[in-house]
């Protein structure tokens, strides 16, 4: 499979993207009583609405996952090599355009749409889901939390039962992985809660960080391509 990510992600790159995709869960569910990540959960939404006649309902579910959807093609295509050829630094435009996108929702006049901010944020999630899944030498995602909590409960059996020590360090990742999820989930609903559409500026701020850690690790790894290389 074809990456824009090469690298994998340390542990705070990581807990900071589950902040977000936390939050983001938590805000459209808040807003609009729709889900951004957890697309599983608009699919149940949607055929519960359809079964009830509620055909508005229904389309307001639907149109998350197709954002989604959209979103995975997107980071697909910027892995192929054609556009690998061409886009010098795919991960940090698909960072980029995160943090312009939720910035822009956040800047939307009045109640905009559901559609338009649940569109958006959906696409988000799907850019974040597709670029970021390995941390450290082991699968991860930032926009959900079951895989992770798994692997969490996983590797703890593991590090106590089994006295694996490699288990340990594996159940901590993954268990800071999940308290980040979760932190970011109790910020979200508390700023939406408060500011309501504004809110998203807070994971927009988040990723911005990202993007700093993302570009000083980049650099750090140049410097120390260029000290090693031979003269």
């Amino acid at each position: 499979m074809v990456t824009i990510h090469r690298r994998t992600d340390n542990l705070p790159v990581g807990a900071l993207l589950a902040c977000v995709g936390g939050f983001l869960d938590a805000f459209t569910l808040v807003l609009y009583q729709v889900f951004a990540n957890l697309q599983s959960g608009n699919v149940v939404l949607f055929w519960t609405q359809i079964t009830s006649w509620h055909w508005q309902a229904a389309a307001l579910r639907l149109v998350p996952i197709v954002a989604f959807v959209a979103g995975v093609l997107v980071v697909d295509l910027l892995g192929t090599p054609r556009l690998m050829a061409v886009v010098r630094r795919p991960l940090r435009l698909v960072v980029t355009i995160e943090i312009v996108l939720l910035a822009a929702v956040a800047s939307l006049p009045g109640h905009p749409p559901a559609g338009v901010t649940t569109v958006t944020v959906a696409f988000v999630a799907a850019l974040q889901f597709s670029t970021f899944t390995t941390l450290h030498d082991a699968p991860y995602a930032t926009v959900m939390t079951s895989g992770n909590l798994r692997q969490c409960i996983v590797a703890t059996r593991r590090w106590l039962v089994d006295r694996d020590a490699a288990a340990r360090s594996r159940a901590q990742q993954y268990g800071v992985i999940v308290g980040s999820f979760t932190i970011g989930a109790l910020i979200g609903v508390l700023c939406t809660r408060w500011l309501g559409q504004p809110a998203i500026a807070v994971a927009a701020a988040i990723l911005a960080v990202v993007l700093a850690l993302l570009i000083r690790e980049t650099r750090r790894l140049e410097r120390r391509t260029a000290a090693t290389a031979p003269a």
